[in-house]
């Protein structure tokens, strides 16, 4: 349905013929963590998270996990290769 509270027109999933279902009666304000994310919507009452209703739950465990602003750093170990092994397998190839 249609959200009839702060997101005003935006289809949402806790909206009801009986209100807003979620926690509280509405959608959560943005927090300062969320301030430069490609997801953000901006109403007249605030700032809001287009993907969850309170994004502050989101940020308990580390970060957000739809972040755009956040680049994850993936450490890239390299690999050992046993000289023995290599040695079989270029005489095996060619």
């Amino acid at each position: 349905m249609l959200c009839q509270t702060v997101k005003a027109d935006l289809d949402c999933a806790f909206m009801s013929k009986n209100g807003c279902g979620f926690f509280g009666g509405s959608c959560q304000t943005i927090i300062d963590k969320c301030e430069t994310c490609n997801k953000i919507i901006e109403y007249q009452s605030g700032k809001y998270c287009s993907v969850y209703p309170n994004p502050n739950s989101k940020w308990l465990n580390g970060r957000c996990p739809t972040a755009t602003h956040i680049k994850l750093e993936l450490n890239e170990t390299t690999q050992k290769v046993n000289p023995l092994k290599a040695s079989k397998r270029s005489s095996k190839k060619g």
